[in-house]
C-alpha cells in the first residue's frame, strides 16, 4: 500500500474510489468536509463527504481514512450509512470554498480560490494548509496568474462573500459524469446550487437536469429567465423535457413552450398529451430512422454518435418516408448485432427482424415491461393504428418512470436498517 503524501489537494481527490480493507470499492470522494476558526488559523478536516450506494452521500472521518495515493482512498471498512447532513459549523470546501474572493495579505493580490491544500498536523490532524488562488485575467491574458500561498496569508475564507463566483466549481462540475454533478449540485445549500447551476452553459446544465430530482428541476428552471429557460429544455431530451414542463403552472408551460423552436415544442406537446406512464408518455421521439435504401455502414455510422444512450444506440429503425417521428410505414427494426455480422455495403433492410411485436402508445407501464422482458429487448418500437413509428421506449426510461420518485431515500432506510 503506497504511503499517504504530505500534502493533498482537494480537488485531485474528487472522483478518487474508496476501498474497505479487502480491496473492495465502497463509494467515491465528493467533498471535503472542514470546520472554520478565527481568521488565518488553519480549519481542521473532519472527513469527507462519499458517495455511495445509489447515489447517496455519506459522512467518511477522517479517522477512518488510513491512505490516500494519487488513484484511491483507503478506509477502515467502517462505514456510518446515515445519509449526509452538513451542520451550521461545517464548510463543503469543492461546494462552498472554491470561488471565494481572497487577499494575500503579504503581497495585497486578489483572486479567486480554485483549489486548497491538506496536510496532518503535528497532532496528526487533517488540517487546510495551502490555498490556490487565480488572479483575474488582465488584458488579452486567457487566465489570470495564479499563486498557492499559506492558509494564514489569506484574509476572507473565513467569512461568507457576497461576490462568490462559480468558475472553478463549473470547471470541475464539468469534468464529471452528469450523474455525478448532479448529485454534487443536488448537495450543495439551496443558494449555492442555483448560482452554479446560473453559470452552467446550456447544453450541461440540461443533461444535469436530466439526472436530477423533480423538486431539483423545477427549482433551477424556475430561477431562469423564460427565454433561457427555453433554451435549456430544447436541449433536454424531448421526453425528460416534457416530463419537467408538466410540474410547472400552466401558464408557465405555455410560455416556455411558445419560446421554445417550434420543432422542438411540437414534440413536446405531443408527449405531453399521452397519459402518464404509459408508452407514449414515457417514449423518445428520436430513435435512429433510416429509409430503406441505407446501408449497413450507414446504419454504424448513426448509431456511433455519442450522444446516444446504450439503449437507443442498440436498435435501428427502418421505415418509409417521412423519417421523422410520426414517420411513413414501420417495416422492422436492425439489432446492433446484427449489423456487426453483416458486410458493411449490404442494404439494412435485409438485416430486419420484422415480425417483433410492437407497442402502442397507450400501452402501461407494466405491459412495457413485459414487452420487454419478453423479447430480451433494451428498446422497442411504439406505433400507432397505422404502424408509423412515434418514438422508442427504451430500459432507462422504463426504470425512470418504474422507480418511486422517492427511490433514492427509499434505498437509504433500507442501507440505515440493515447496518
Amino acid at each position: 500500500m503506497v504511503s499517504t503524501p504530505s500534502r493533498v489537494y482537494a480537488a485531485r481527490l474528487v472522483g478518487l474510489p474508496i476501498f474497505d480493507p479487502q480491496g473492495d470499492q465502497v463509494g467515491k470522494v465528493r467533498d471535503l468536509v472542514v470546520t472554520m476558526r478565527l481568521e488565518g488559523a488553519q480549519p481542521r478536516v473532519l472527513g469527507m463527504v462519499a458517495e455511495v450506494f445509489g447515489r447517496r452521500s455519506v459522512f467518511l472521518p477522517m479517522t477512518r481514512v488510513t491512505t490516500i495515493d494519487s488513484g484511491q482512498v483507503y478506509t477502515t471498512g467502517l462505514l456510518n450509512m446515515r445519509r449526509f447532513e452538513q451542520r451550521s459549523t461545517e464548510t463543503l470546501v469543492m461546494g462552498e470554498m472554491l470561488d471565494r474572493t481572497v487577499t494575500v495579505k503579504s503581497t495585497g493580490v486578489t483572486g479567486s480560490v480554485y483549489d486548497v491544500a491538506m496536510e496532518r498536523s503535528r497532532t496528526r490532524d487533517w488540517v487546510l494548509s495551502r490555498v490556490a488562488i487565480q488572479e483575474p485575467s488582465k488584458g488579452l491574458r486567457r487566465r489570470g496568474q495564479t499563486h498557492v500561498v499559506e492558509w494564514n496569508d489569506v484574509v476572507g475564507l473565513s467569512r461568507t462573500d457576497d461576490r462568490q463566483g462559480a468558475t472553478h466549481l463549473v470547471a470541475a462540475i464539468n469534468e464529471m459524469h452528469a450523474a455525478d454533478a448532479a448529485q454534487m449540485l443536488h448537495d450543495l445549500p439551496t443558494e449555492r446550487r442555483t448560482a452554479v447551476a446560473m453559470a452552467l452553459d446550456d447544453e450541461r446544465l440540461a443533461d444535469v437536469l436530466e439526472e436530477l430530482p423533480e423538486e431539483d428541476q423545477v427549482g433551477i428552471l424556475e430561477q431562469l429567465d423564460s427565454e433561457r429557460a427555453a433554451d435549456v429544455l430544447e436541449e433536454m431530451s424531448a421526453d425528460d423535457a416534457a416530463d419537467l414542463i408538466a410540474d410547472l403552472p400552466p401558464e408557465t408551460q405555455e410560455i416556455l413552450l411558445q419560446l421554445m423552436e417550434p420543432d422542438e415544442a411540437e414534440d413536446v406537446r405531443r408527449l405531453m398529451k399521452y397519459v402518464e406512464n404509459t408508452a407514449g408518455a414515457m417514449m423518445t421521439p428520436e430513435p435512429v430512422i433510416l429509409g430503406p435504401d441505407a446501408t449497413i455502414a450507414d446504419a454504424l455510422a448513426h448509431v456511433r454518435n455519442p450522444e446516444l444512450t446504450p439503449a437507443l444506440a442498440a436498435l435501428v429503425y427502418v421505415c418509409r418516408q417521412p423519417l421523422e417521428c410520426p414517420t411513413g410505414k414501420l417495416i422492422g427494426i436492425a439489432h446492433i448485432q446484427r449489423l456487426l455480422r453483416e458486410p458493411p455495403s449490404t442494404l439494412v433492410a435485409g438485416a430486419l427482424d420484422d415480425e417483433l411485436e410492437v407497442l402502442r402508445p397507450e400501452a402501461t407501464i407494466d405491459e412495457v415491461a413485459a414487452h420487454l422482458a419478453t423479447y430480451n429487448l433494451v428498446a422497442a418500437p411504439v406505433v400507432d393504428e397505422n404502424r408509423r413509428l412515434l418514438g422508442a421506449v427504451t430500459v432507462d426510461d422504463l426504470l425512470d418512470h418504474m422507480l418511486p420518485d422517492n427511490w433514492r431515500e427509499r434505498a437509504a432506510s433500507s442501507r440505515d436498517s440493515d447496518g
